[in-house]
């Protein structure tokens, strides 16, 4: 085996969750009185923290951008969770992992909460023997401590370990924690985005992951 464990990003990596975000970013805008038309502009808030892209694409403050997070959770915990589906050929990967004794742990910058509830939704929870998010309260939010966090509470080895996620954050954490990444073009970073960042691999179709973790 290349690789005994694999650290799973969730939105744009095992979900497309475009809807339901889309539409708890529009919601929370809403509230601001901020009427947000370009979908192209709310798609980047599929992957990052969400304090981070409040700040850095509305020029929220710190307190307005928890305040924005609190209107998001409203939509997103009652709707916009259920806002969302599987990427086809996700499941028969999650299964070959799993019949090869291959370690899946969820990774994500989502609150581990609202994880374990979308895990459970489609199914698909007892794939995975760890699932690691960030606080509800915005701590443990940045991908490269969820990563170190990962390896160092399960003692996981570095040379086994792969990350696999769909935008440059996920590269990044797993560059800075020394273990290798799979940059996915199916989910929501661009070609472009992924090879600044150089991850180990680069898969264009879900049904390739095997190829390359395996």
């Amino acid at each position: 085996m290349k690789y005994n464990n694999v650290l799973f990003d969730l939105d744009g990596t095992l979900t497309d969750p475009y809807l339901g975000i889309t539409n708890a970013v529009t919601y929370s805008l809403n509230k601001f009185n901020i009427i947000e038309e370009d979908d192209n502009k709310l798609k980047l808030f599929i992957g990052p923290p969400l304090e981070k892209s409040f700040m850095e694409y509305y020029n929220f403050n710190t307190n307005d951008a928890k305040t924005a997070i609190a209107y998001y959770r409203e939509y997103f915990s009652e709707k916009g969770i259920y806002e969302n589906k599987l990427y086809r050929g996700i499941l028969n990967v999650l299964k070959e992992l799993n019949n090869k004794d291959i370690n899946c742990i969820i990774a994500t910058s989502k609150p581990e909460t609202f994880a374990n509830r979308i895990l459970e939704y489609f199914h698909i929870n007892n794939y995975f023997k760890y699932v690691a998010g960030s606080n509800l309260d915005g701590t443990l939010s940045e991908k490269e401590e969820i990563i170190k966090y990962i390896i160092e509470k399960y003692k996981l080895r570095k040379n086994k370990t792969i990350m696999v996620g769909d935008r440059k954050y996920d590269i990044i954490g797993a560059h800075k924690n020394a273990i290798d990444a799979v940059g996915v073009l199916y989910g929501y970073g661009t070609k472009e985005e992924m090879e600044k960042e150089h991850p180990k691999y680069l898969c264009t179709h879900v049904e390739d992951l095997l190829k390359i973790i395996v």
